[in-house]
């Protein structure tokens, strides 16, 4: 059974599951979600704990031996098993099903996993977690851009603090991808707003500049034509010390993506069947940033923005002159929609 995390306080007072699994990137939100599980298995009788970690060298017969030998000190346990990895090889898959197969009475298993690209979601060890009778799967979503206010200010108020509107858009900004820092941060608020108020001088005064970027929120500021956003993050990438090929890459994937569905819908080919075209696939949620794009520019455009990257390759290795963070903030403020002179 799929359940978001929202969900999981709802569904732990109804009863502990034989397995939970926790899916998701972001640290403090996935961390959350388990610490409610253990807590639930605490509540429950729960005294006997092991952990697991799984690499390359991990022995499955552990679960199988964990799982059924007798416990000398709780009637209950709970069991931990963390694959960073995301993908557990063929011994972990089999013994994962095996233990779905008849999962011990008296034990609950807890199985961390990242994010799970759309191909792992399909193969059958996972299928099995996701659909199977016995299992919450619990898929932990981050939190958007645009979420981050909202987020802020419920975070705030379970903390007793009121925060401005311009306080809570400063602070949204500060930490933007980092929940781990805005949680941080709402701790050390608690100790200067003893009036349970926060107002724009006490963020400016307290508040660090924590936002983390990634190269996925790079493309999709320059696909929703957000130029202003995109550069922040380019420079907040390059402050963090990420390497230019390692942004040219995820740029040039989504430049190569646009020109290849900008082409098939100049032929006529309706949109949905573009999307659907593409390997892997659009998915639902990515849509709507696709469309923004593809409807701001035409296919010639995607055509030379590519060859631009080209530019900024040959910019990386030496081979042509300029810089090519320069060169790769003129392809993003180009295509999030700002005509520049030549």
């Amino acid at each position: 059974m799929k359940l978001n995390a929202a969900q999981l306080p709802r569904q732990l007072k109804e009863g502990l599951a034989p397995v939970y699994v926790v899916s998701g990137d972001d640290p403090l939100l996935t961390s959350e979600s388990e610490d409610l599980i253990r807590k639930a298995c605490r509540d429950a009788g729960s005294e006997e704990r092991q952990v697991f970690h799984v690499d390359r060298s991990f022995d499955w017969s552990q679960l199988y031996e964990a799982s059924h030998s007798l416990s000398l000190f709780a009637q209950q346990r709970m069991l931990e098993l963390r694959i960073p990895g995301g993908k557990p090889g063929d011994q972990g898959a089999k013994a994962l099903l095996g233990y779905l197969e008849q999962p011990p009475a008296d034990t609950t298993l807890l199985v961390s996993l990242p994010k799970l690209d759309g191909t792992t979601l399909r193969s059958k060890w996972a299928k099995t977690l996701v659909e199977h009778a016995d299992t919450r799967f619990v898929q932990v979503w981050p939190i958007e851009a645009h979420q981050l206010p909202s987020w802020m200010r419920d975070r705030l108020a379970a903390a007793g603090i009121q925060a401005s509107p311009q306080a809570l858009e400063l602070l949204s900004a500060r930490v933007e991808g980092n929940l781990l820092a805005a949680a941080q941060e709402i701790e050390k608020l608690k100790l200067f707003c003893a009036s349970g108020e926060l107002d724009l001088d006490t963020v400016q005064q307290v508040v660090a500049d924590s936002a983390r970027f990634d190269v996925f929120n790079l493309s999709d500021a320059m696909l929703l034509g957000q130029p202003q956003q995109a550069v922040r993050i380019l420079q907040g990438l390059r402050g963090e010390g990420v390497e230019a090929p390692v942004v040219l890459w995820a740029l040039t994937r989504e430049l190569r993506t646009l020109a290849n569905m900008a082409q098939e819908s100049a032929r006529g080919i309706p949109l949905e069947k573009v999307f659907s075209s593409q390997r892997p696939p659009i998915w639902d949620k990515r849509k709507p940033v696709m469309k923004s794009a593809l409807d701001r520019h035409p296919a010639g455009a995607w055509e030379q923005w590519l060859g631009a990257a080209q530019t900024v390759d040959e910019q990386i290795k030496g081979q042509a002159q300029g810089s090519p963070w320069d060169g790769l903030a003129r392809i993003l403020v180009e295509a999030a929609g700002v005509r520049l002179s030549l």
